[in-house]
């Protein structure tokens, strides 16, 4: 076994992809330590951590038996469940590439990825929250053609119903697909498995697509195993901890940061397939949930729910939050009204393996609310000015990233990846920020979101953190709109905390004592909730349409 590495603020690195080296490997490796002990909880599956290899060997001989050769693409349209994690650990320990796809994409937004990614099966739910899938794609792709599920993807050679839907043409029941991987033999498996290395590629999760088309970012095992080895090291996440995901599996929060950190160090995982209160009260309480991560937008949704209350969550004591600039009163009511010892941010983005930096368990509340935490160790994270130039510490600027977790490119994309990554293997995040003295992240905004102001740069995420602080106001989401004079000017769109009466003027006089005067909303927008897509985060570009259509 490798020796792990101990960084200079005395977190170990237990160098994941030197002691396993591939998804595979780590799961055969737990089932033998952890046997017994239960891996995942989805409603009435229970499986142990030897149930869960022996049910990814079975999926990996249907993926055999289905064509899947190293490297092939197959993608996971499904919300999250058991079967999810047996099936991507499935195709991955038959060589696969995981391509994860958005519950929320429409059929034509499915197509496009299934299209670019290139992949040969799909698994599928036949229904998830009243829609059909398999039709939505159908619909955008055409019907069988050529031997093909869909005439519009020649590619895709195969589509499996992940759930107990019945069988209809030309889609394959779950069952059906094990059935025909049992003329697989077993060695088979293990053979395929032991061909696959730690420089091989993991999956492929595509940008959110919030701006301009979706693009695929490869990663490979080793990388993401250490990135997230490194992760539950410095979150605190440990053996035995009851970890209830309700973060979407087809993002790295639920995947990496969820379901496969907790098979890194052997806690227990519990789908939720979507974010329901009172559902996630009830399971919080009967599983004895003690890991509660998600996005600010998640535990403002839960604080402010009319049914939530502090029974039930007596065991809590994880929350892992990030996707967006966490406003401090948000994180003291997380402690406070949700009950959590431990709270930690990061900062990530799905070109570097959906993670960057994150603070530590054990820093104060006051660092956590301020920064995002110190780079993963083994992580070279720099600020540069508008000309690629580093600047002195504390000082503005865009973020680079360099190191094992940057991803190996966009995949068919050679000119967009060399714009994101630059010769010297530097992933320029698009990200404004700052370091501090002590090393610490400090992110100030995207850069697409910075508007300007007569002049003056303005950033929504600082804006948004003070209008936050307003004792009235749940959350806000602040956006740049055309203005004849002075250029562009902000446009606040504001959630009342619960029960709270809000006026937008008393939103102005707020913003007018607390914030330069460039810098304060020329409109306020007082409404019930805010855009957002399944990760979290707030969906700017809808705002903006919606200011475009008044």
């Amino acid at each position: 076994m490798p020796e792990p590495t101990t960084t200079h603020d005395g977190f170990t690195d237990p160098r994941a992809d030197l002691r396993w080296g591939t998804t595979s490997a780590l799961l055969a490796d737990a089932a033998a330590r952890l046997g017994t002990a239960e891996a995942i909880v989805d409603g009435d599956v229970r499986l142990t951590f030897a149930g869960l290899d022996a049910a990814v060997t079975e999926a990996a001989r249907g993926f055999l038996a289905a064509g899947v050769g190293k490297g092939d693409r197959v993608a996971v349209w499904a919300p999250n469940t058991a079967r999810w994690i047996v099936a991507a650990l499935g195709l991955q320990r038959a060589g696969g590439v995981l391509v994860p796809l958005n519950t929320r994409f429409q059929g034509t937004e499915a197509a496009f990825i299934l299209r670019k990614s290139r992949a040969r099966l799909l698994c599928v739910v036949g229904e998830f929250l009243g829609r059909d899938y398999p039709a939505s794609l159908a619909a955008a792709a055409g019907g069988p053609a050529g031997g093909r599920p869909y005439a519009d993807l020649p590619g895709l050679e195969k589509v499996v119903l992940l759930d107990g839907s019945a069988a209809r043409a030309p889609l394959t029941t779950w069952a059906d697909f094990l059935s025909a991987g049992a003329s697989v033999p077993v060695a088979e498996v293990e053979a395929r498995a032991l061909g696959i290395d730690p420089d091989d590629l993991s999956d492929m999760l595509f940008t959110s697509g919030t701006t301009g088309n979706p693009k695929g970012a490869m990663c490979t095992h080793g990388q993401t195993l250490r990135a997230y080895a490194v992760w539950a090291a410095v979150v605190g996440l440990r053996e035995g901890d009851r970890y209830l995901v309700v973060n979407p599996f087809f993002h790295g929060f639920g995947y990496k940061a969820g379901w496969l950190a907790s098979l890194i160090v052997g806690a227990t995982v519990l789908p939720a397939k979507t974010l329901d209160v009172p559902e996630v009260l009830r399971v919080a309480r009967e599983e004895r949930i003690t890991v509660l991560p998600g996005t600010p937008t998640l535990y403002q949704t839960m604080l402010e729910h009319p049914d939530f209350s502090a029974d039930g969550v007596a065991h809590l004591r994880l929350a892992v939050t990030g996707a967006a600039n966490v406003p401090p009163a948000l994180l003291y009511r997380i402690r406070d009204e949700l009950g959590f010892s431990h709270i930690v941010t990061g900062y990530g983005l799905t070109e570097s393996c959906a993670i960057v930096s994150m603070c530590r368990y054990d820093d104060p509340l006051e660092t956590i609310a301020a920064t995002a935490g110190r780079p993963l160790p083994g992580l070279e994270v720099s600020v540069v000015d508008g000309e690629g130039k580093p600047v002195p510490s504390g000082t503005e600027g865009e973020i680079l990233v360099r190191g094992y977790t940057v991803m190996k490119g966009y995949f068919g994309e050679e000119s967009e990846t060399a714009a994101t990554v630059d010769a010297d293997g530097r992933l320029h995040t698009g990200d404004i920020g700052v370091i501090d003295a002590d090393g610490r992240v400090r992110i100030t905004d995207r850069i697409k979101d910075m508007f300007i102001v007569g002049g003056f740069n303005a950033y929504p995420a600082e804006i948004e953190k003070v209008l936050d602080s307003f004792d009235k106001v749940a959350q806000s989401a602040v956006v740049g709109v055309p203005d004849l004079r002075m250029g562009e000017v902000g446009a606040a769109f504001v959630v009342p905390r619960r029960d709270t009466l809000l006026d937008p003027e008393e939103v102005l006089e707020f913003a007018r004592a607390n914030l330069a005067n460039y810098k304060v909303p020329r409109q306020v927008h007082i409404v019930g909730e805010l855009p957002v897509n399944a990760a979290g985060k707030v969906l700017k570009n809808v705002l903006r349409d919606r200011l475009s259509r008044t």
